[in-house]
């Protein structure tokens, strides 16, 4: 088969068709400052060094995406909350910018258009998009309204809150879908090709299927129709077999899993309807030797690559930026190696 685009080869699987080999989605967010010879308070600072960081990492990795993540707690940053930077891991939140429940009734939402902090990830991504043509997709990120408040609430507060006070929570969700929507379409207006949807407080690791459909099913539904381009649902390495049906209603074609789930059930469980992202464990992926990066890598082609509708990733979306440079390219090899259709070495080998 003759080599794709990364585009055409990521467009030939969401439509559950085998492309020339699985797409991979590396999802470095800081390896691109090691590149550069940077700090990540410096690397994040600026757009220009983000976009040449991705650039570099997708050459480098035979990656299939430009990654327009910066830091989850960014979107707190824009709405004025707190953020704690770190020399060796992502930035965090840091205190909860709503202290009592009454905060919640006179929020107002972040106006994307004059936001620095979200100019700055609009900036790489438009630099991305000139730099990588249309050959390349990128990535952008909106954390769910049903899962921005563990930052503006702080988890315990919020879950509190979920069964206390659930009329000023669903108050505030409205308030955070307005803005998801308006934050989602920038970045796809910058350039964006689709976007994640990150939305870990969904997952029945954290609240039941009952919760979940009271509180964000119908939300998240309506925001994904107003988002005006492509959409992956992410649980951020939680679980989520029992809401696959639930997150192919809401419009999402594809669904990133967690390596705590059985990847062929899901698959089998959804193929030619919705598309999986997965399930490498990037905890675990810090300690792999080279041989057991592409054990991981045949064991996940193996159980979902076949079909299409497929895409190799890790499992939670962000690899940690411990995670060595000889395991991210025996993961690269692993793919060029084992992932080219079709995959007959599977049924050889069962």
């Amino acid at each position: 088969m003759t080599a794709m685009t990364s585009l055409e080869r990521v467009l030939t699987t969401l439509g559950h068709q085998e492309p020339d080999r699985v797409p991979l989605f590396l999802l470095v967010t800081m390896h691109g400052a090691r590149e550069l010879g940077l700090s990540l308070r410096d690397y994040f600072a600026h757009a220009e060094y983000v976009a040449e960081g991705q650039l570099r990492m997708a050459h480098k990795y035979q990656n299939d995406c430009l990654y327009a993540l910066f830091y989850a707690a960014l979107e707190v940053e824009a709405w004025g909350g707190e953020v704690i930077l770190s020399d060796d891991g992502p930035a965090n939140a840091g205190e909860p910018m709503i202290r009592k429940p009454e905060d919640m009734r006179t929020l107002k939402a972040p106006v994307v258009e004059t936001s620095p902090v979200l100019g700055r990830v609009l900036d790489a991504i438009r630099q991305m998009r000139a730099r990588s043509e249309d050959a390349m997709p990128i990535i952008g990120v909106v954390i769910a309204p049903f899962s921005l408040p563990v930052m503006q609430l702080g988890f315990e507060q919020y879950l509190t809150w979920m069964y206390e006070r659930p009329d000023l929570v669903k108050q505030l969700l409205q308030i955070n879908a307005e803005f998801a929507v308006a934050w989602a379409n920038a970045q796809l207006d910058a350039g964006a090709t689709a976007i994640c949807y990150f939305d870990p407080v969904a997952s029945t690791t954290v609240v039941s299927r009952e919760q979940y459909l009271d509180f964000d099913h119908r939300l998240s539904k309506d925001v994904i129709a107003r988002i005006k381009g492509p959409v992956a649902t992410h649980v951020a390495s939680g679980r989520c077999m029992p809401l696959l049906d639930d997150f192919a209603q809401t419009g999402a074609l594809a669904v990133a899993v967690s390596i705590e789930e059985d990847l062929a059930l899901m698959k089998q469980k959804v193929a030619g309807r919705v598309s999986l992202l997965g399930n490498l464990n990037g905890i675990e992926m810090r300690r792999w030797t080279e041989a057991e990066a592409e054990a991981a890598v045949k064991a996940a082609l193996a159980a979902a690559g076949r079909g299409g509708g497929f895409i190799l990733a890790d499992n939670h979306g962000e690899i940690p930026f411990q995670v060595p440079e000889t395991t991210l390219m025996a993961i690269s090899e692993a793919v060029q190696r084992w992932g080219q259709y079709p995959l007959d070495w599977v049924s050889n080998e069962r």
